[in-house]
């Protein structure tokens, strides 16, 4: 019996990865001395923003930082509402009991930005970000399932990305691989998650 059900942020609750490349690129261009490709951008995703800017300005990485911040609040209205569905499936696993779980690859501050652009800062029972070292989605559902002395069977993860399929493997732990979002790559994902696809929102029935 599931007993707790994760979710994934960027791409899963709302379609905010469009936003976070501009910021990101609007903030960290100028300090790298090119502009940046939608590619390096990527290529830093799994490191919450702190590490994705070390990685490419390893030397100028704080001022960055305070520029992708303001950048990134001031670009929301851009992405100012969670998907459709999202609040109804939220609010519906709440009222059968779930513990809801936010685990994100972003750092607490963005974070807590989109949570609140959003109205969902009060959504979660649990939080857990990103590290500037390496993907620790794993290693959080790992905490998660230790606290409330769960079984991996018993747990749930809704990611829209390649890299959340083999996090929560690692945990053992199913993932949902949520296609509804812009920038999922669906044939990936239905080459190495066929049995766990799912097109929309409202598809998604967790009892």
């Amino acid at each position: 019996m599931i007993k707790l059900v994760a979710f994934d942020l960027d791409g899963t609750i709302g379609d905010t990865i469009p936003m976070c490349i501009k910021a990101f690129r609007q903030a960290v261009s100028p300090y790298a001395g090119h502009l940046l490709t939608d590619r390096e951008v990527v290529e830093t995703f799994g490191l919450n923003e702190i590490g994705m800017i070390k990685s490419i300005v390893p030397e100028k990485w704080k001022q960055a930082l305070c520029d992708f911040y303001f950048l990134y609040e001031k670009l929301h209205h851009e992405c100012s509402e969670p998907y459709e569905g999202i609040p109804d499936l939220i609010a519906a696993l709440r009222a059968k009991g779930f513990i809801l779980a936010l685990i994100t690859g972003k750092g607490e501050r963005s974070c807590r930005i989109t949570l609140n652009e959003f109205g969902m800062e009060h959504d979660f029972d649990e939080i857990l970000t990103g590290s500037e070292h390496e993907n620790v989605k794993a290693q959080s559902l790992k905490l998660l399932l230790k606290k409330y002395d769960l079984l991996p069977a018993q747990c749930l993860y809704i990611g829209d990305a390649v890299s959340d399929v083999s996090e929560a493997g690692k945990a053992g732990v199913i993932c949902l691989s949520a296609l509804w979002g812009t920038t999922a790559k669906a044939e990936e994902l239905k080459s190495i998650n066929a049995d766990y696809i799912f097109e929309t929102v409202g598809e998604l029935k967790i009892t």
